[in-house]
Parts: structure tokens; C-alpha cells; sequence
């Protein structure tokens, strides 16, 4: 079949890129002044748009040609981000209709995965994925009802950002279930992902289902809770299940804490997106045109739509009750947790094996995605390892609705930890970048003189809590140090005395979120407390003290040596 694509000039072209990503790429003769570049928080960035999604005078084929129109006008969201100085590069393949979370449901062709050909890429935003991941675009758009936003970033190694629904509008978009559509980001980093939620998000009075969102401006606590399956499925698949174990170890230490979840009601919710009357949605967004060419529908989505047909209005609200009452039973998860964890795919399948068993092994990709936008959650996968097999392998992060800020903070934080590089292309990540949507924790500032010091026993209270060094400095020169008897670990009390009678003590000051505070002073026992502390520059900051009755029995004045570090080495044998 002939589509209508046109190559860049093919000294630029990269010989392993596959033509199936793309349905049409215009030359770049033909990019329009407004893709050019220019001013704009997105200048110097290319992008492309799943070919469900309108730009102006391209056409919009849905991956079935005799659906394909010109539309006149940019979607709104291509609209914003050429308004943002992004630059357009072409219109890419999908599972047809958006019907489908494996890339090989297209006229088109089959999408292969961006590191192994044999495999599949995902879908059913298979195109948008495969460009970013091998780096011929800097992020593109896909859309996500079941997952297709999530399921092949996390197959490509890349960075998939699906938001609140109503963040972004969809108007311009082909519909595949109106009512939970979302428009997603695909990119290698998950700073390049938000910039682009920045400029690309908006309430859109003329969408529908376009809502006037607030996003979340706390982050997730310095030590949070995030919930996984109590039994997780693969499958069969010991490497994706290895992945995942190594996945929860890492953001354990990133200061999360594992609960154990019953994953019953987000599993039923997942199933009847596609096996109840919910389907009928799916129907009811192309009903015209299916009714008058389903013979140009390619199986299984005819099949698939088809079904929709079966369906009544009574079927639909019954079925509305039902997800209702399961999103009821989920809710009660998150007074225990901050986030959910999940594989973004269980498992990865071959090309070969997905056209021989395209439903089944179809509903097993969905198995963490299809009750997401269900239940109203914002999502977004990160790459997190690459499996003895040379696969990616990627876990998705999901938060209530709102949380897009929250799980863009912990998920490029997961990212930089994995040590992975950018997509298929082998260029490492960039430098890390604050999340501006996030307003930074209120800290407050703690001197810290003995035990809790870098690399002594007891500054595991401060690290657990968040806290972070700032500088190391000394007080003013009115204190004298004294090592506590019959403390363990080992303490010193510090005491501020006249000023012609003290010395200046060596000091490390931190900030410690101020939601942290609390339990750390909690913690500190008689007769040490937190008092002001006069620091050598004239500031004053909050810090440890000591009762002077405590240095009346047996306390070692120890200020000649000038801080508590100097005398633990003091206590040690001197080399032979």
C-alpha cells in the first residue's frame, strides 16, 4: 500500500530507522513558517503527533486510509506547542483507531521495537514511541485511553507522561473513548516531557471533557509510602518480574516504603474496559463512518468495535455503577499510600507472537494500564532497567488526579538513579532540573556539631528525613565542646560561655523539610535539646546544646581541638 510519506533527505537519514514509524513526513521544504524556528519556551525542539491527531493540512488517516481527511486547522494542542516554537516533523503510525497496546494493528505496517526489530513497540501510540526513542524527534504527542501513552515509552526505554484527563485539551483528537481520552508526551527525559505538559496544558472551554484542573504544588514527602500488587502477574516472564523486584529496592531507597496492596479492584476495572458495555464508547466515537466501511477496518479492532453494537444504554449505566463502585473500594488505598507502583508492561512479546494471539496477549499488556484514566489517576513511566535479554524494561508511577507535578519529581529522580541512557540513542541524561510546577518543601536550617555529623552513626535521622547538607562552617568563638560520658554512640554536649572564655566549634548545617522536623527532635535525648546557635559569620541558625548541669560529672572539655570530629580521630591508635 502506497502511503502518503515522503522521506528527509536520505544522507540524514538513519538507515535503522523504520519507515512503519511514520505515515507521513513531510519535506522540509514544505514545513510551514510557523515550524520554523523561533521564540518560545519550546524553540529548537522537533516533534511529532500520532496520526490521530489533527495538524493543519496534513492528513488525519487514524491508520485507515479511507477514514483519512485535511483538516483545516491545528488540534488545539498542536496549536499551543507550535505557538511554543516547537517545530512539526510528521504524522506518525498506530494501532488502528487507537484500538489496540501493541503497534502492530496498521495498514501501515507493524511498528518494531526501537532495540530489538523482532518485538513490538507498543501501542497503540507505536509511532510517536519509536521516534523519540531513536532520536529523531525531541518528544511527540500519543494519546492514552488503556494505556497507550504508557505501554510503549516502557517498551522503548523512554519516558511516557500520561496526565489528569482535562490537563490537555483534546479537541482535534479522533476520539477512541471520549470520556477517559488523554492526550499524552512522549520524551527520553522527564524534564523534556514537562516543559512540554507546561506549555501544552489548559482548560479548553470548547472540549468537552476538558476540565479546569489545579495540579498539586507539594511533593511527595521526603519518606513516602507507595503501594504495589500483593501478587503481581508476568506471566511466566523472570526477566520483567527481576526488573520489577529491582525496581521496588531502588525507590526503597529513595526513602519509599513498600505497602502490600489487594490489586483485585484495579484488575476488574482494567477488564471491563474492554469486555463490557464500556466498548460501545469505542463504537460510538466513529459509529458513521464504521457503520458505512467497516470492511476497511482492520481485525481485531473491527471485531473489537464491532461488539459495541451489542450494548445498550441500560448495559452502559450498569456498568458505570460498577466501575463507580470499584473506584470506591480503590480510594481506600490512598490513605495509605502516596503513590501506586506497577510494571508498565508485564511482559514483551514478539511481533510474530502478537499476530498469532493478537487479543489475549493484548488484554496481558493492559493488565497495569486499562484502569487508570478509569479511576481518574495521572500516570507516568519511566525507564528503570534494561533486562539480561537486552529489552527495556519500565515502571509507571500513578497518583490521584492532580498529582502530575508530584510524580514528575519522583520519576526523573528514579530515572537519573537507573543509569540508563536517553532511548535507543546511547547518550547519557542530562543534568537533573527542578520540577517548576513544584513549590520547593518549607526546610528549616539545623546545626549539628557530634554524633550526627557526615559519616557519623546518628546522621542517618537526618538523611531518612530528607534533609540535606548545606555547608560545613563553625560557630561563633563563645563555645566550648565536651564529650558526654557513658553515651552510645558516643556525644558531645556543646555550651556557650563567655566570649573571652570560649573557642569556635566546627559545625555541619542542614536543611531538614519542615514537615520532618518534628520526629527528628523528637528523637534527641536529655539533656541535649535544640537551642540558637551563633554562627562565626554573626547569623544565627537552630542547633544542638546541652544542659551545663550535664558537664558537671565527668564531661571531657574537648574545645582545644575544635569539633567533635578532630577528637574521634584524636581516639584512634596512632599508625605503627
Amino acid at each position: 500500500m502506497v502511503r502518503p510519506f515522503m522521506n528527509l533527505d536520505p544522507a540524514k537519514r538513519n538507515p535503522a530507522w523504520a519507515d512503519e514509524a511514520w505515515i507521513y513526513q513531510p519535506a522540509q521544504a514544505a514545513l510551514s513558517a510557523a515550524d520554523e524556528v523561533g521564540a518560545g519556551p519550546l524553540a529548537g525542539l522537533r516533534f511529532a503527533v500520532k496520526d490521530n491527531i489533527d495538524a493543519a493540512g496534513l492528513p488525519t488517516t487514524a491508520a485507515c486510509p479511507a477514514f483519512a481527511y485535511t483538516p483545516p486547522a491545528n488540534a488545539a494542542v498542536v496549536q499551543k506547542l507550535r505557538d511554543a516554537g516547537a517545530s512539526l516533523a510528521g504524522k506518525t503510525n498506530l494501532d488502528q483507531f487507537a484500538c489496540g497496546l501493541n503497534g502492530t494493528r496498521s495498514p501501515f505496517g507493524a511498528v518494531p521495537n526501537a532495540f530489538n526489530p523482532l518485538y513490538v513497540s507498543g501501542g497503540s501510540s507505536s509511532g510517536s514511541a519509536y521516534v523519540v526513542a531513536t532520536g529523531q524527534v525531541d518528544f511527540a504527542l500519543g494519546t492514552d485511553t488503556a494505556g497507550s501513552g504508557r505501554v510503549p515509552a516502557g517498551l522503548n526505554n523512554i519516558v511516557g507522561l500520561k496526565p489528569s484527563r482535562g490537563v490537555i485539551s483534546a479537541r482535534g483528537v479522533v476520539p477512541a473513548a471520549q470520556s477517559v481520552d488523554c492526550v499524552s508526551i512522549f520524551a527520553r527525559t522527564v524534564a523534556t516531557a514537562v516543559r512540554v505538559l507546561e506549555s501544552a496544558m489548559g482548560h479548553d472551554p470548547l472540549d468537552a471533557w476538558s476540565r479546569k484542573l489545579v495540579l498539586s504544588s507539594q511533593p511527595f514527602p521526603a519518606t513516602f509510602r507507595f503501594g504495589v500488587p500483593s501478587a503481581p502477574e508476568f506471566y511466566g516472564d523472570a526477566a520483567a518480574e527481576a526488573a520489577f523486584g529491582d525496581a521496588i529496592v531502588r525507590l526503597q531507597a529513595m526513602g519509599g516504603t513498600a505497602v502490600s496492596l489487594d490489586f483485585s479492584p484495579l484488575a476488574e476495572v482494567a477488564a471491563l474496559l474492554y469486555e463490557s458495555a464500556l466498548v460501545a464508547e469505542r463504537y460510538a466515537a466513529i459509529r458513521g463512518f464504521f457503520d458505512a466501511h467497516e470492511g476497511d477496518v482492520v481485525e481485531p479492532v473491527r471485531s473489537i468495535i464491532a461488539a459495541g453494537r451489542n450494548y445498550s444504554a441500560a448495559d452502559l449505566y450498569e456498568v458505570q455503577t460498577r466501575v463507580k463502585l470499584l473506584g470506591q473500594q480503590a480510594d481506600a488505598m490512598w490513605s495509605g499510600i502516596d503513590l501506586l507502583l506497577v510494571p508498565t508492561a508485564p511482559t514483551h512479546y514478539t511481533i510474530a507472537q502478537m499476530q498469532h494471539d493478537p487479543v489475549a496477549l493484548n488484554r496481558k499488556l493492559g493488565a497495569y494500564t486499562n484502569f487508570v484514566n478509569l479511576l481518574d489517576y495521572a500516570a507516568l513511566s519511566v525507564p528503570s532497567s534494561m533486562r539480561a535479554d537486552g529489552l527495556p524494561f519500565g515502571i509507571t508511577l500513578i497518583g490521584p488526579c492532580g498529582s502530575d507535578w508530584q510524580l514528575a519529581d519522583l520519576g526523573q529522580r528514579y530515572h537519573h538513579q537507573s543509569g540508563l541512557t536517553q532511548g535507543a540513542t546511547g547518550e547519557p541524561l542530562p543534568a537533573m532540573v527542578p520540577i517548576t510546577g513544584l513549590r520547593p518543601p518549607a526546610t528549616v536550617r539545623v546545626a549539628v556539631v557530634g554524633a550526627h555529623l557526615s559519616g557519623m552513626p546518628l546522621n542517618g535521622q537526618l538523611t531518612e528525613r530528607g534533609a540535606t547538607l548545606i555547608c560545613s562552617t563553625e560557630t561563633a568563638a563563645h563555645y566550648r565542646l565536651y564529650a558526654l560520658p557513658g553515651t552510645t554512640p558516643p556525644k558531645p554536649g556543646l555550651l556557650r560561655v563567655a566570649p573571652d572564655q570560649g573557642e569556635r566549634i566546627a559545625l555541619e548545617i542542614w536543611a531538614m523539610p519542615l514537615a520532618e522536623y518534628g520526629s527528628f527532635v523528637a528523637l534527641i535525648p536529655a539533656p541535649l535539646g535544640i537551642g540558637t546557635l551563633e554562627l562565626g559569620d554573626g547569623s544565627s541558625v537552630q542547633g544542638f546544646v546541652c544542659e551545663a548541669q550535664a558537664l558537671q560529672s565527668g564531661a571531657r572539655d574537648i574545645s582545644h581541638l575544635g569539633g567533635w570530629r578532630a577528637y574521634i580521630q584524636s581516639l584512634k591508635p596512632l599508625a605503627a
